[in-house]
């Protein structure tokens, strides 16, 4: 049903996004180091809901859509390697700040915690272009049900964020005083995501442009 190329590369992409500083990581990591693990966990819990949200809404729509117009699937794949090299610039150019020179926040209830989670997921624009731009673009339509595919890739999707996302959660503290006073490593890990990302936007508009 979902060949292994396609697995692949939502994973791969998949990883380089949820690597690279956003919004979901710096409330993640901010929760983490000020308010402990337990609290970074539930916040966790609201984000990986924002994804569920997004899965059901974008595949029930882009199922329908991609059945009628097959032709969408190039546009979709244009923007969404015109994105992933946004995310590559933003990584990369100078004067980005590091996703663990984090802010002070006020503590909260749980039920605080998972509401600011998911909000936070679903307002976030890089996972609002992901579900719409980059994922369906490894939907096969000769490979059988579209619909399924895309729950599949999505699940996977959200596989991958949800295991580092929490074990960013899990060692943000320990990370966060390593990391502090070592810039080197800190630009280090900025390039290496940036080249990523760049390197995966390349490799989807030539895939396009191929096929």
């Amino acid at each position: 049903m979902v060949e292994r190329n396609a697995v692949l590369g939502v994973v791969s992409v998949a990883l380089g996004m949820v690597l690279s500083p956003g919004p979901n990581m710096m409330y993640l990591v901010s929760r983490s180091i000020g308010q402990g693990r337990r609290a970074g966990l539930v916040s966790l819990s609201g984000v990986v809901a924002g994804f569920l949200v997004y899965l059901a809404a974008a595949n029930l729509g882009l199922a329908v859509l991609l059945a009628a117009f097959p032709q969408v699937l190039a546009a979709i794949r244009l923007a969404g390697a015109a994105y992933l090299l946004w995310l590559a610039w933003q990584a990369v150019r100078p004067g980005g700040v590091s996703v663990f020179a984090v802010r002070d926040v006020p503590p909260d209830p749980p039920r605080r915690l998972f509401a600011m989670g998911l909000m936070t997921n679903l307002l976030n624009p890089k996972i609002a272009v992901l579900y719409v731009s980059v994922i369906p673009q490894f939907v096969d339509m000769n490979r059988g049900d579209v619909l399924l595919q895309g729950v599949v890739l999505g699940a996977l999707q959200i596989a991958v964020a949800a295991t580092v996302n929490c074990s960013i959660v899990l060692a943000a503290g320990g990370v966060a005083g390593f990391l502090a006073h070592r810039p080197g490593w800190l630009r280090a890990q900025r390039i290496v995501m940036g080249g990523m990302l760049g390197v995966l936007a390349v490799a989807l508009a030539v895939g396009g442009a191929s096929s």
